[in-house]
């Protein structure tokens, strides 16, 4: 644990390279951070870099811990970064987001030292301490491989060792995500600080002087109704308010019509209910996952979570224009309070130009959401091409095999999502009211 001392105001960067040679490639992300850092400490540095840096990031590391001495160093391998406005796609590239952090605590961690979480209060208490999720928790990030990590039982963990608010709200946010690099165990590589892991995870709690907003753009439209599983087992879902449950899917896709069924291409999602003492259920109530498989037998669908009797669940289809504007939703929000001093987004490898027409989709519309309003002179000068170095807010990120964010108020496991974390100095919401 460490408390970063410096008292230089809180500033974020962030550096992007695609060039083909490891180590310049670093040299390159790092001069851009500390170009827009200036002199001072950096106290935090997190790392995302592609598979053909993979066997070389004990290089990396060096790298950068020289060019910018870190107080913290975190990283993980993926299949593709962003940086700015700048998605490369399978491609060589590195991309780090770097932070001095004056009045905040850092907390970093290898899931090794936190692992295996006991059950019970005594061991919860230990792995909040592991990870230092105090009452002053703003954010944790994790970045892990999904080949050695059972986040099934370590998220619902994490997100009950955190402290609770005067009305039961756990404090803080877990936002991160799953390498993506490689293709089987061992094709990963997560950094911290000086050490290099093949297998497990990496992370960092920050606590104290800075806001953290975090959000998921699950970019799923419902359709059909509401409807109550009846009758399920682990994660088959075998009645839909008492009738079999693919008779009642079936009949919702013959409702949707030929355009409508034309989306189901991309797969059909179940969205299940998080909070079920709400009145109304709307866009972000629910979390979304795959349907995975039918039983034509027993008229059953295989979910990819486990599901209980009693659970309101809607069908839901994805596609990009959902997508687009949900995530553009998301951001209008963001918009509505003090421009943010840094910004971290981890988005799923099925998304980029797998899913959007366009390259550079979600980061350009994070970078766009937070570009302050085009004076008239501006505007009269028209279109502009854009660089990573023209975003107006410090982004970096990569694109990950499993995406971690909060739905409501507990983080969960997703797919095809984008997560961000945004972060902003500490009073500026309440002075902006």
């Amino acid at each position: 644990m460490s408390a970063a001392g410096s008292t230089l105001a809180l500033r974020f960067a962030s550096g992007l390279s695609g060039y083909a040679e490891p180590a310049t490639a670093a040299d390159q992300a790092c001069e851009a951070c500390r170009e827009q850092l200036g002199a001072g400490p950096v106290d935090l540095a997190v790392v995302f870099f592609s598979g053909a840096h993979v066997d070389v990031a004990a290089g990396l590391s060096n790298v950068i811990r020289r060019r910018l001495n870190p107080g913290c160093l975190i990283g993980i391998s993926a299949e593709s970064v962003l940086g700015g406005r700048i998605e490369l796609e399978r491609v060589a590239g590195i991309s780090i987001l770097a932070a001095r952090l004056p009045g905040c605590t850092l907390t970093p961690f290898q899931l090794d030292r936190v692992m295996p979480v006991q059950d019970g209060p005594e061991g919860l208490a230990k792995l909040a301490a592991a990870i230092g999720a105090g009452p002053s928790l703003r954010a944790t990030m994790l970045l892990a491989d999904p080949f050695s990590v059972p986040t099934v039982k370590l998220l619902p963990a994490l997100n009950q060792a955190r402290a609770r608010s005067a009305d039961g709200a756990q404090l803080g946010h877990i936002i991160g995500g799953m390498a993506s690099a490689g293709r089987g165990p061992g094709g990963n590589a997560m950094i911290l600080n000086d050490r290099v892991f093949r297998a497990g995870g990496v992370g960092v709690s920050l606590s104290g002087n800075i806001e953290v907003d975090a959000f998921v753009s699950q970019g799923c439209r419902p359709f059909g109704h509401n409807l109550v599983v009846t009758k399920a087992k682990g994660n088959v879902i075998f009645q839909l308010g008492n009738r079999p449950a693919l008779d009642v899917v079936n009949e919702a896709i013959e409702e949707l019509g030929e355009g409508g069924r034309e989306l189901l291409k991309s797969g059909l999602f179940i969205g299940r209910v998080i909070n079920e003492y709400k009145d109304r259920f709307g866009r972000g109530d629910f979390l979304i996952r795959s349907v995975i498989g039918v039983d034509q037998n027993n008229s059953a669908l295989a979910v990819g979570d486990l599901m209980r009797v009693g659970q309101t669940v809607r069908l839901h289809v994805r596609d990009a224009a959902t997508a687009d504007e949900d995530l553009g939703l998301l951001l209008d929000a963001q918009k509505l309070k003090p421009a943010p001093v840094g910004c971290l987004a981890i988005t799923c490898n099925g998304r980029g130009t797998r899913l959007f027409d366009d390259p550079h989709h979600d980061a350009a519309a994070i970078c766009r959401a937070f570009d302050p309003p085009e004076s008239g002179e501006q505007k009269a000068k028209g279109g502009k091409t854009f660089g990573a170095e023209d975003s107006t807010v410090p982004l970096a990120g990569f694109f990950a095999g499993g995406e971690i964010g909060p739905v409501g108020r507990e983080s969960f496991m997703h797919g095809h999502s984008t997560c961000v974390a945004v972060f902003r100095r500490p009073g500026e919401q309440e002075a902006a009211k």
